[in-house]
């Protein structure tokens, strides 16, 4: 009997959440998730021909067949098959395609990178662990495979793959914008990695496969700042630029950053063929180049669930099958427990997911018919890695994403401004065609829908141009982001808090979708959502399939009765199974157009399978209809639509009595609730608005033009009730939690008075009055700014002014008075005022924000350091009590994240003698010299045991 138990009894609704799954679980939960799929897998089986089809590499379900055939407790009854039949299958489907591979002389596959590698690094491993079961010929067919591939591949050089299009890794170059080669090159190694594991070195197979895997995360900048070896060779020998700079990836041209797992999906794949064949694993699989600057980069887009998030790609959300075997590398050959933690998360919903129609499927949201079998594959891999390295005990749940906190401004070619905090996870998404501000409250991957080209908040229109600010808690105190946005037709202004909080300036009504299904086990997923605000509650039930609407309306006599399009689908326009008027059909229907074989009687004939379906030259047309003839003038009242997929956004029910004069009886949407001020989603997060009505629509949210504030898990009503700043024409302001964030949204500066409610004091010029401050605002144009509360001054009278010159210190003008001055840290100090001026310091506080061009940004060399190094970043972190030690001749690079004039450079050194170092300059990385307009600055050292470390490099703008 399985120990993952309780994940069953969760996953089959007897449990209400899926319970957390343990470390020692992880195998166990994922060879009980293998047993269930095989019922899918023995689906791809066919009786006549004898073995598993080679459509979409079906036939790689013999991978997870020989992890179960060879490992664990067998259970026929949770399979849907007796292992006997099984091995069978699966025995004889390896011994087909082995002799079937082009490799083997066969012709049916194999020997092409793209992506018949992949799947041939599958099969391979599946007939190594079942070997003993292997006829002499099968086996020969099998060390051919690996063995010619390995050649094949190294005879390609660094050219392309004739048999693979245009699939290419650009030989050593790579590329990293619209499409990564990072995936590329990754397949080139792999595709070397069996023949190496199983058969030792052949002629260039370990110098083609460490080549072509220290390039995937190539980064010139980096590399060539690093000159630590990983097999030998030294990473400053890199070629390629597979990353942009701020190390992210792009996939079918945006940011994907399932693809930006795949340097560790490829490893996975690569190192269980090592592991298992008992031999050592080369240095690049455990020493990889930028790799760590990478993993940062997804610990910042990544859910509760250990899932990177996709706001710039139409699928792949959700694809927990594939997105097993990066963590389980991580967290078992890696050793990582932020890895390990987010593994552990993701396996705590396997169960729970393969419950949910379609049963057992382990891809089923998103993604080619392929991805079914490689996500089995890849679930057995990520078991054997467990088996063959024991994973590191994770970080605990509390500590995760305080440690992967971060703020990231990745540029306008990316167009990704994120925010990882402990409460929520949003982005600014500026990619055309996915202009959006999504927002992931509590880390929540089923609550808002974000993913590809979804809108959410901002309009999906193109930016034209952006300005944003970063702040960092190491720099300015606190984390948080802000940005204006520039449309051919205005602006829009969004921001992030520390709290998880973000405020928009929409100028126009904003859209937020609502995952809303029914998935046991799987928390917030019930089978409906609830909304609550000032107006009232409402609870909307998950739609399970094809959308139906039924409309009533005052009775009315009519003989005809149409639907008049206003919103069509955006890509298909509009197609209806059913149009019942009064629960019937068959009458003489017309539309405006259709499409041939779906007419518009198709609708209206009683068989649930036809269907009416606008011409394809129609589907962007709004104004389409669909009308039935009663006969004669008839009393209606009530029509019922089955849609397709392609069902309408909105449209109207008109009647008529002589079919040329129509009047509307009913519209749709009607909202379900319609709110002023705030509402509640399910107790899970919250808007708040003083513009206008909130509404809710089935599954969809509407947020009025103007500043909205989303909240997690907060008191909305009385939020929404306090007051809120009063601004100058073209400005608006929000004091959500107590930040201060301001936006220009025009195209000139602006100076002025923001009135305030409460006696915070921000950095700046406030006067204080009756009720609160009037900040003195001076804001450029098309820009935003958040300035965090560091000081609150209770029993302060009116016409005190108060200049914060920075959170330690604040000078106050225009006694007498006396009131207490409270820190943000909660330091206490009692202040009297005289007629004279004031400066109030707060001991033990730090004067932020630092005008540090180095504080906290990324340093070279990172992930591989040379003998003797510590982490250069130790220099930059603004901690007094850490140091960059360089080891013999040390170097060290700090990149600003673009262009400077520098001006002062402060280096502080640990007690002892400093070494002989000089400073040099680059713009690109490349080549450094003395000019001090720069990007990158380098500390070269003639570093030895007895010199001092270096505490802290700090570089002030000219």
């Amino acid at each position: 009997m399985l120990i993952n138990r309780r994940t069953f009894l969760a996953a089959t609704g007897l449990l209400t959440l899926a319970p957390k799954v343990e470390l020692a679980q992880l195998k166990d939960t994922y060879y009980e998730v293998l047993l269930r799929h095989t019922r899918w897998a023995e689906t791809q089986y066919d009786a006549t021909a004898g073995r598993y089809r080679r459509t979409d590499f079906g036939f790689a379900v013999v991978l997870g067949n020989a992890v179960l055939l060879t490992r664990g407790s067998y259970d026929a009854a949770l399979a849907g098959v007796e292992k006997d039949m099984l091995r069978q299958h699966t025995l004889a489907t390896i011994r087909h395609f082995a002799a079937s591979n082009v490799l083997a002389g066969g012709t049916e596959w194999g020997k092409t990178l793209f992506w018949d590698t992949t799947f041939q690094s599958y099969f391979v491993l599946a007939a190594r662990l079942l070997w003993p079961d292997l006829d002499a010929s099968t086996r020969t067919n099998v060390e051919t495979i690996a063995r010619g591939q390995a050649d094949y591949t190294t005879s390609l050089g660094t050219g392309d793959d004739p048999r693979s299009g245009s699939w290419t890794p650009n030989g050593e170059e790579g590329g990293h914008r619209g499409d990564t080669k990072l995936e590329e090159m990754g397949v080139y190694a792999q595709s070397l990695a069996p023949g190496l594991a199983w058969h030792g070195d052949g002629p260039g197979w370990r110098e083609a496969f460490t080549r072509w895997s220290r390039n995937e995360a190539g980064l010139p900048a980096a590399d060539l700042a690093n000159p630590s070896t990983v097999d030998g060779v030294p990473i400053s020998a890199n070629t390629a630029t597979n990353l942009h700079d701020t190390f992210l990836v792009e996939n079918h041209g945006s940011f994907g950053p399932h693809y930006q797992e795949e340097l560790w999906r490829t490893s996975g794949r690569n190192a269980v063929h090592f592991l298992l064949a008992g031999r050592p694993l080369p240095e690049v699989l455990t020493k990889q180049p930028n790799g760590e600057l990478l993993w940062r980069t997804i610990l910042a887009t990544m859910s509760d669930a250990g899932e990177p998030l996709m706001p710039m790609v139409n699928d792949r959300e959700h694809l927990y099958g594939r997105d097993v075997i990066p963590l389980a590398f991580r967290s078992t050959v890696l050793r990582d427990p932020m890895a390990a933690r987010a593994e552990a998360a993701l396996a705590s919903r396997l169960l729970a997911y393969q419950a949910h129609p379609p049963v057992h499927r382990l891809a089923k949201f998103s993604g080619e018919p392929k991805y079914e079998p490689e996500a089995r594959a890849e679930l057995a891999i990520s078991y054997l890695l467990h088996e063959l390295r024991p994973p590191v005990p994770p970080v605990p749940d509390q500590d995760f994403f305080a440690r992967a906190a971060i703020t990231i401004d990745h540029g306008d070619d990316p167009g990704l401004l994120t925010h990882q905090s402990e409460r929520a996870w949003a982005g600014t998404v500026t990619k055309p065609g996915f202009t959006k501000l999504a927002w992931q409250p509590h880390h929540d991957d089923w609550l808002f829908k974000i993913s590809g080209a979804t809108p959410m908040l901002l309009p999906p229109k193109a930016v034209t141009g952006r300005a944003t600010v970063v702040h960092r808690e190491v720099r300015d105190g606190f984390d948080a982001t802000a940005s204006v946005l520039r449309f051919a037709d205005g602006f829009a202004g969004t921001a992030t808090l520390p709290t998880g909080t973000i405020v928009c300036a929409l100028p126009q009504p904003g859209r937020v979708d609502v995952h809303n299904l029914a998935m046991a086990g799987m928390p917030g997923l019930t089978g409906s959502r609830t909304y609550t605000g000032s107006a009232g509650k409402v609870t909307v039930p998950a739609r399970e399939g094809f959308r139906v609407d039924e409309l009533t309306f005052p009775a009315t006599t009519a003989r005809h009765v149409r639907m008049a399009g206003v919103t069509p689908h955006p890509t298909y326009g509009y197609s209806l199974f059913d149009f019942e008027v009064d629960s019937r059909q068959g009458f003489p229907t017309t539309a405006s157009s259709f499409d041939p074989g779906c007419e518009p009687a198709k609708a209206t004939d009683g068989d649930p399978a036809t269907r009416w379906a606008v011409a394809r030259a129609d589907r962007g047309r709004a104004d389409s209809w669909i009308a039935v003839d009663l006969g004669v003038p008839t009393s209606v009242q009530r029509v019922r639509l089955r849609w397709e997929t392609a069902a309408a956004g909105a449209y109207r029910i008109e009647t008529s009595v002589n079919g040329t004069e129509w009047t509307t009886a009913v519209q749709y949407p009607r909202p379900d609730l319609s709110t002023p001020g705030w509402l509640d989603v399910d107790g899970r997060a919250g808007f708040v608005t003083r513009s206008g009505a909130i509404t809710v629509q089935g599954d969809t949210i509407t947020l009025p033009a103007g500043l909205v504030e989303g909240y997690v898990r907060a008191d909305l009503r009385a939020i929404a009730a306090a007051p809120a700043p009063e601004c100058p024409a073209a400005v608006q302001a929000s004091t959500a939690d107590g930040f201060l964030t301001l936006f220009n949204l025009s195209h000139a500066d602006v100076t002025g008075t923001v009135r305030l409610h409460g006696t915070r004091l921000y950095r700046g010029t406030q006067v204080t009055t009756a009720t609160g401050t009037e900040y003195a605002l001076a804001l450029p144009a098309a820009t935003a700014r958040v300035e965090a509360p560091w000081f609150t001054a209770r029993g302060i009278p009116p016409g005190i002014t108060a200049i914060v010159h920075d959170a330690r210190r604040v000078t106050f003008r225009g006694g007498p008075a006396r009131f207490a001055l409270t820190h943000r840290d909660g330091v206490t100090l009692q202040v009297v005022l005289g007629r004279g001026e004031r400066t109030v310091t707060v001991p033990g506080a730090q004067p932020f924000p630092f005008d540090d061009l180095a504080l906290g940004r990324v340093t070279f060399p990172g992930s591989v350091l040379p003998p003797g190094m510590s982490d250069p970043a130790n220099a930059v972190d603004g901690s007094g009590r850490t140091a960059w030690t360089p080891g013999r001749d040390g170097r060290m690079v700090v990149d600003l994240g673009a262009p400077h004039a520098i001006g002062a450079v402060s280096l502080k050194w640990t007690d002892g003698l400093p070494p002989p170092h000089t400073v040099t300059y680059s713009l690109d990385g490349k080549a450094y010299g003395t000019s001090k307009t720069a990007r990158y600055v380098a500390i070269s050292t003639s570093w030895r045991p007895e010199h001092a470390s270096l505490r802290s490099l700090g570089l002030g703008p000219a």
